[in-house]
């Protein structure tokens, strides 16, 4: 794979600043911005992983720390912060409203990826920016953590899960019923077998990015050529079946 330029860039927040890695390859039509969990960051090496397969499939990738320098410290001793979704997804919409002001991604349609917590947190922030976000994606998430925001979502949302996870996967079932906003056609849950909460079995975290390529294709609209909004907005396909009224 060609080696990619990363553009360090940081993100404004009234505690400090947040520091990403942005890669943008040439051929990019939508960006996806990464939503770490559980005391991980940017240098996680599954997401970078993860990010570094989506630029080969031709998608812009921003892997953000949503704490601090100061608060990471802090919350390595004190584990306070990790597991703070209202926090995380606050940090996650100026990073979102960053992506459209910064040339190399303006205007373009933005997925997002979460691990974890992370999961939760993106899915919040998909809510608070309903026409900037055009797809969610958790690999091993908590989506549960969601909470009320859950019946909001409008970004169709992938739920990728291990096999052998079960505690995971059953939470996992329990927040898709949730997610009662979206058409049953923008809603999945992908099981890959034999894979466990980190995904570390051998070709389980390439199957992971498999999933989530083909998920950001059909939503972002990456590498086809099919219409978006005036203003960025993301591609629907034709009206799909709807969960019927309970």
């Amino acid at each position: 794979m060609v080696q990619l330029a990363t553009e360090p860039v940081t993100v404004r927040i009234p505690e400090g600043e947040l520091e990403g890695d942005l890669v943008v390859p040439p051929p990019a039509k939508a960006v996806v911005l990464f939503a770490h969990g559980s005391g991980s960051s940017r240098h996680s090496p599954r997401n970078r992983a993860v990010a570094e397969s989506l630029q080969g499939a031709g998608f812009g990738t921003l892997l953000l720390d949503l704490l601090t320098p100061e608060e990471a410290k802090r919350d390595q001793r004190t584990h306070e912060l990790r597991f703070n979704i209202e926090l995380l997804a606050e940090r996650l919409v100026p990073a979102i409203d960053e992506l459209d002001r910064w040339e190399p991604t303006r205007g373009m349609p933005i997925g997002l990826f979460g691990a974890s917590t992370g999961a939760a947190a993106a899915l919040k922030a998909a809510v608070r920016r309903p026409d900037r976000v055009a797809a969610v994606v958790s690999r091993g998430g908590r989506p549960d953590l969601g909470g009320e925001a859950l019946a909001s979502v409008q970004a169709p949302t992938l739920l990728i899960v291990g096999g052998d996870d079960r505690e995971v996967l059953n939470l996992n079932r329990q927040a898709a019923e949730l997610l009662t906003a979206l058409p049953l056609t923008d809603i999945k849950i992908e099981i890959v077998p034999h894979a466990g909460h980190l995904f570390e079995e051998p070709g389980a975290l390439e199957k992971v990015t498999s999933l989530a390529a083909d998920w950001f294709r059909t939503y972002l609209g990456a590498g086809v050529e099919r219409p978006t909004g005036p203003s960025g907005g993301h591609w629907k396909p034709p009206e799909p079946r709807r969960r019927p009224p309970t």
